[in-house]
């Protein structure tokens, strides 16, 4: 029977390689001792070097081999080595891999000893000047380096299934362009390859299904609650299987419903080889106007994602992984994601599966096309990629041209054929940075930045694919047009919140357009060549640490399943030129937002306010900070009144420079008809708009939906400071490697608004089951921070992490974490 043991603990490291380190009988306890996922070097936050993790470096491990392995298969398996690996076991030669971004594997059965311990050894090459994707020029983010995922033992007969490749036929089942859909149970067609390895006389292959999640109608009747025997197949190398299913839940993005197929092979009614896949049915289509999702039209609403991290660039286990697909739908709300520029760790793909986002996967490249031994590579890359990725449901499209690169007709034929005989089932793309390109895929995929502020938020599907009759996809729009960080100023950053709406908005008015992918996801550290000199590009809708900026608020509101209610101002006058307060805008899904000013009511603000049509919730722009109130407390008519309301909340929003005639007719109006002198106007605007020298202004907002207040924000003068921390979990299981907890750090005022110019220093502290990862000290940026605490080894059931206020040593928290440690699966 088939078994996966891990060998992530228990490695030995060293940032150099020399070839004597390949002998078994090396004496490596002057090496480090490190447990996979690894980083070849911890960096800075910011300000580094790539040199730092361009290197040579060299892994061993030393493991004992089980007697019960001496007539098995057995295999080792590395699901991710950057860049360039070469294989050693007890000194012998197994082969090299030359991509960073797919796993690989080797026969290691008629290697292994069994009367001394085994030593497998990693010559890992993590230079950028190898001649393999991503490299060969210039490239906008940090490749890092190291043995950055999991490594595995598989112990199988020497039958055994080699590969599984599972697709369906799903009939169209819902129809118009609803967000939301009801379960339906409808007949599909399952499709099985099955490749088996080793001798296949007298055995049978035997297919079952069982459904594993998902939520079904109320009258199905559920036919694979419990694994349903499919077929019993003679076996032989490949085994074809075509099955018309009993009615299935189909996987969507609203209810991303799993099955599980679990293969057999048997020989004599003895079980040799068994393997399970998760899958969903679903069907996914390009059409000339757009994207499909079971038959109903679906706007791809996605975000970017570098798969990296601070201080330890890619290398974070399983559970950071899937925590950041639960970011991206469960509080940026978005339905897609596009692993740029690279395929990404198996357990985010699965997370991506459970939780019902789209996935854009795409194979590794920057712009750069190589000599022909790179396209060879690329070529290998590429089939990699497919091969190991397409059982997951939630990959849509494959991305078969290396991102903004030229037009290669004679590569991306070979690239767009591979991928179609791998996988008939889902489209390919390529993304571009230019218009009217050569299309040999069947979707034009591309880069739009054409978005400066003032032009159209996006171009015309006319204008940018030479094929009107073939699908069009924006896979980039924003990011390095527009660079923002947390700690900018108030403008640049809410400017940055509305240029994410503006192309939103634009692209869902375009009929014709697919959808499209913001970039990006969050900040990332990158070469010289880009971002702010400091090694990071800003590009992120959220900090580094994954702290939200305000433009993470855009996407959030999209969604309806927690209210959101935010301002794009602090409503602190100074923090703008000339006191001059400009645009205003409220972030909601709410049917409706209260403006109270000192507990005034002000204004209700309903979502037919807002004048962004196309997206489902639209900001809203702050115009009234008066109100009523100067026709109950001042000597105006209620037209009068009304006249210089506008006149003053004109001068609040564009200053003097920003009156209109209307409003200088009502200022005569006022002096000639309410003997008022120009200072008595001026006092007016102090007190309905400056409120100088009196008490100070606080301003609550309550968002309304279904006639019931679900938020509050109340934006006022700084009074208190405090800590506010998010773990990802203080739940953590050292099983196949150590785990990590995420914590986010924000600074808030006494009403739990994150204060963005509070840049004091924290202290980190940790005890127990846990240590950090990263520096002991960390600065507030825009008011936020971040920190990783990691599980070790044996040291007790429970951890702590102690973050103090340098500043103010009473501002401080307490963080318990329980660790469960589990050894069974490890070698």
């Amino acid at each position: 029977m088939r078994k996966t043991l891990y060998l992530n603990n228990d490695w030995k490291f060293s940032e150099i390689f020399e070839d004597k380190m390949i002998s078994p009988d090396y004496d490596d306890n002057h090496m480090e001792s490190i447990r996979i996922p690894h980083s070849v070097v911890t960096t800075p936050f910011n300000y580094f070097d790539d040199a730092l993790y361009q290197k040579v470096s060299c892994y061993r491990r030393i493991f004992t081999a089980d007697s019960r392995w001496k007539e098995k298969r057995v295999a080792v398996t590395f699901m991710g080595a950057a860049h360039e690996a070469t294989v050693y076991i007890n000194g012998e030669l197994l082969g090299t891999h030359s991509s960073g971004y797919t796993a690989f594997s080797f026969d290691i059965s008629d290697k292994l000893r069994y009367d001394q311990p085994n030593c497998i050894v990693v010559k890992l090459d993590s230079r950028e000047s190898l001649n393999i994707p991503p490299f060969g020029f210039v490239i906008d983010y940090m490749t890092y380096g190291g043995l950055y995922r999991d490594v595995l033992l598989e112990v199988t007969e020497k039958t055994y299934i080699q590969d599984l490749f599972v697709s369906t036929d799903v009939s169209d089942v819902y129809a118009g362009n609803a967000d939301d859909v009801e379960p339906a149970a409808v007949g599909t067609f399952l499709h099985v390859k099955t490749e088996v390895g080793g001798d296949t006389s007298g055995c049978v292959i035997k297919h079952a299904i069982k459904r594993i999640s998902g939520d079904i109608p109320s009258d199905y009747k559920d036919e694979y609650k419990d694994f349903k025997e499919l077929v019993e197949i003679p076996a032989a190398k490949l085994v074809p299987f075509d099955f018309h299913t009993m009615p299935v839940v189909l996987w969507d993005v609203t209810n991303p419903a799993l099955y599980q197929l679990r293969t057999q092979i048997l020989r004599n009614d003895e079980l040799i080889d068994e393997k399970t896949e998760i899958f969903g049915f679903r069907s996914m289509k390009f059409h000339a106007d757009g994207f499909y999702l079971n038959g109903r039209k679906l706007k791809i609403r996605g975000l970017n994602r570098h798969q990296s991290y601070p201080y330890v660039g890619y290398a974070m286990p399983a559970t950071l992984q899937e925590f950041d697909a639960k970011i991206l739908k469960e509080e940026l709300l978005v339905n897609a994601v596009r692993t740029s520029h690279y395929p990404q760790s198996q357990d985010f793909i699965d997370e991506c599966d459970r939780l019902g986002i789209l996935v854009f996967m795409e194979f590794p490249g920057w712009q750069h096309i190589g000599d022909e031994s790179w396209k060879e590579q690329a070529l290998v890359n590429e089939r990699e990629m497919i091969i190991q990725y397409r059982n997951h449901p939630s990959i849509f499209i494959w991305g078969v041209r290396i991102n903004e690169s030229a037009d290669d007709e004679e590569f991306y034929k070979r690239t767009n054929d591979l991928s179609h005989e791998l996988d008939p089932s889902r489209a390919t793309g390529g993304v571009r940075a230019g218009t009217k390109m050569q299309l040999l895929e069947d979707v034009y995929t591309y880069n739009d930045f054409s978005f400066d502020g003032k032009k159209p938020g996006c171009q015309k599907k006319k204008a940018v694919t030479p094929d009107m009759n073939k699908a069009y996809l924006v896979t980039e729009y924003n990011g390095h047009m527009y660079p923002t960080k947390s700690f900018d100023d108030e403008i640049h950053r809410s400017d940055h919140a509305m240029r994410h709406i503006k192309v939103m908005d634009a692209i869902a008015s375009e009929s014709d357009v697919a959808g499209g992918f913001g970039w990006c996801m969050f900040d990332y550290n990158t070469h010289k060549d880009f971002g702010s000199g400091d090694r990071i590009c800003y590009h992120g809708v959220m900090d580094m640490f994954r702290n939200p900026k305000m433009a993470a608020v855009s996407y959030a509101m999209q969604g309806d399943s927690e209210p959101v209610l935010e301002l794009t101002s602090s409503m602190d006058i100074g923090e703008h030129p000339e006191c001059i307060r400009g645009d205003i805008w409220i972030l909601t899904n709410a049917d409706s937002v209260k403006m109270y000013k000192n507990d005034v009511f002000i204004k209700e603000y309903k979502r037919e306010d807002s004048p962004f049509k196309n997206i489902k919730h639209g900001p809203i722009l702050v115009d009234d900070f008066i109100g009523d109130q100067l026709a109950q407390n001042e000597k105006f008519s209620k037209g009068m009144a009304e006249k210089v309301k506008h006149a003053l909340n004109t001068a609040a929003r564009y200053g003097m420079g920003g009156l209109g005639l209307s409003d200088m007719i009502t200022g005569g109006r006022m002096m000639a008809f309410h003997g008022m002198s120009f200072k008595d106007i001026v006092d007016l605007y102090q007190k309905y708009i400056g409120d100088w020298g009196g008490k100070a202004t606080s301003f609550r907002f309550e968002a309304i939906k279904n006639g019931e207040v679900v938020k509050t924000i109340v934006k006022e003068t700084v009074s208190s400071v405090n800590l506010i921390c998010e773990v990802s979990s203080t739940e953590l299981n050292d099983d196949r490697s150590y785990d990590v907890a995420q914590i986010r750090i924000k600074a808030v005022d006494q009403n739990g608004n994150v204060i963005p110019y509070f840049a004091e220093s924290l202290r980190l502290k940790t005890e127990g089951a846990v240590e950090l990862i990263g520096p002991k000290h960390v600065p507030l940026r825009g008011g936020m921070a971040g920190a990783y605490v990691k599980t070790r080894r044996r040291q007790g059931s429970t951890g702590k992490l102690f973050i103090k206020l340098d500043a103010c040593e009473k501002i401080k928290k307490e963080i318990v974490f329980h660790v469960k440690e589990g050894v069974e699966t490890n070698v």
